[in-house]
C-alpha cells in the first residue's frame, strides 16, 4: 500500500467502513508511515470531538413547511409539480441540520488537551497491538531498554523493572504523540499488555479515564509526562502508575 492509497482510505477507516482485511492492511502501513498515522490520529480526534459535543436536533415541522412553500408552483397548464412525501421532506431537513452541525463542530470545536492526548495514546496502543508490534527492543532488562531509547530520543526516560511487583517489563519502542517522538515502555500483567508513554512536559495534576474498554492514567514527575494505557482494570493500572511515580523520583 502506498502513502496516497492510505490517505484515501483514512476517512472510511475512521468511520469503520473498511472490511477487516483492508483495515489490517492499512494499520500495517500506518505503523511505518508517520505522516499518514498523524493524519489518521487528527481525523479520529476530530470525529471524537464531534460525537462528544455536537448537538443533533430534529427539524421543526414549521421549517419543513417553509421549505415546501419556497418551491414555486408550476405555471398554469404546465407539468404537474412533483411533491416529495412529508416524511422525505422532514428527513431532508433533519439531514441538513445534522450536516450543518457537523461542519460547525469541525470548524470550531477542539477537544481539550488531555482528551486529545488520551485519544492519541489510545490509538497508538491499539495500533501497536493490532500490528503485533508492542516493542522495537524486546527485553526485561532495564539496562538494555533504557540505553536503546536514550540513543534515539532527545531525552532519557526512567525505565524500571517491576517484575517483583507483578508488572513485567517486556521491552520498549518509539511512537509519535502530539506531533513528537516519545518513548513507550511495554509492560505485562498476566495476559494484559500495558503501554507507558513518556515524554518531557510541564507537570500537571493526575488524569484518568475509561474509553472503549480501555483505562488510561496520566501523571507527571520530574519534568516528564507518563501516560498508561491498557485493558487492565483501573485499580491495578493505578498501582502501576504509583510504582512508576515512586521510582521516577529516586
Amino acid at each position: 500500500m502506498t502513502h496516497d492509497e492510505a490517505m484515501r482510505l483514512l476517512h472510511a477507516y475512521a468511520d469503520g467502513e473498511l472490511d477487516p482485511a483492508k483495515a489490517l492492511e492499512l494499520e500495517s502501513h500506518l505503523a511505518g508511515d508517520a505522516a499518514a498515522r498523524m493524519a489518521c490520529e487528527r481525523l479520529r480526534g476530530m470525529s471524537a470531538a464531534i460525537r462528544a459535543n455536537a448537538d443533533y436536533h430534529a427539524a421543526p415541522a414549521a421549517f419543513a413547511a417553509r421549505l415546501a412553500a419556497a418551491v414555486p408552483p408550476a405555471p398554469e397548464g404546465g407539468a404537474r409539480r412533483f411533491s416529495l412525501p412529508v416524511w422525505w421532506r422532514a428527513g431532508a431537513a433533519f439531514a441538513a441540520v445534522a450536516v450543518i452541525s457537523w461542519l460547525a463542530a469541525a470548524g470550531v470545536m477542539r477537544p481539550g488537551e488531555d482528551e486529545r492526548l488520551a485519544a492519541e495514546v489510545l490509538d497508538a496502543h491499539v495500533r501497536a497491538t493490532l500490528a503485533g508490534r508492542p516493542f522495537d527492543v524486546a527485553s526485561s532488562d532495564q539496562h538494555t531498554v533504557k540505553p536503546w531509547l536514550s540513543a534515539r530520543l532527545p531525552f532519557s526516560p526512567t525505565v524500571t523493572d517491576l517484575s517483583a511487583q507483578g508488572f513485567e517489563l517486556t521491552g520498549g519502542r518509539l511512537d509519535y504523540v502530539g506531533g513528537q517522538r516519545v518513548a513507550v515502555l511495554a509492560y505485562k500483567r498476566r495476559q494484559h499488555l500495558i503501554d507507558v508513554f513518556v515524554w518531557p512536559a510541564e507537570e500537571k495534576q493526575g488524569f484518568a479515564l475509561a474509553r472503549d474498554g480501555f483505562n488510561i492514567e496520566r501523571f507527571s514527575k520530574n519534568g516528564m509526562s507518563y501516560w498508561l494505557v491498557s485493558d487492565l482494570n483501573r485499580n491495578e493500572l493505578a498501582d502501576l502508575a504509583r510504582l512508576l511515580a515512586e521510582h521516577s523520583a529516586l
